[in-house]
């Protein structure tokens, strides 16, 4: 059962984005510049490297970078399965919220999936099957309210 936050303390955000080679991960302090890799033909990571983190990233920060780099691969897997060729500019944008109900700490999550070009309905069924998949996505499910917003063309 989660649990509703009624004051937002920080908000740690992400915009993720895949290309052929290299994607990227960047929050909206500048503090976080995730570039990521994929093996050829997918959008699957296969490493993260970390440039220029001064000053460091949030916990938040990382923790919606991190979720961002499986979740989008987890929507490169289900689009291969369903036979979709996702646009060149899909792009995920978490924001993960550290706040207080009382005097308790919690998280929450929204999610923005961008997937310009692509039907509405077959967009929000990827991104949803994606969540089912993504291993954050599991290990946070029942645990943190997450929000999930799909905008297709």
């Amino acid at each position: 059962m989660t649990t509703k936050i009624e004051k937002v303390l920080f908000t740690g955000k992400t915009h993720t984005t895949v290309a052929h080679r290299e994607g990227a991960s960047r929050n909206d302090h500048g503090r976080l510049d995730i570039k990521l890799s994929a093996p050829r033909g997918g959008v699957a990571n296969s490493e993260l490297q970390f440039d220029a983190t001064l000053p460091h990233p949030t916990a938040e920060q990382l923790f919606a970078g991190a979720w961002s780099a499986c979740y989008i691969a987890a929507i490169g897997l289900v689009a291969q399965q369903r036979k979709v060729v996702l646009p060149k500019d899909l792009a995920v944008e978490i924001e993960v919220d550290l706040g207080m109900t009382g005097n308790a700490y919690f998280i929450q999550a929204r999610f923005n999936v961008r997937f310009p070009g692509v039907p509405h309905d077959v967009a929000e069924a990827i991104a949803k099957e994606a969540h089912e998949i993504c291993p954050y996505s599991k290990a946070t499910h029942g645990n943190i309210d997450v929000a999930l917003n799909v905008i297709a063309d």
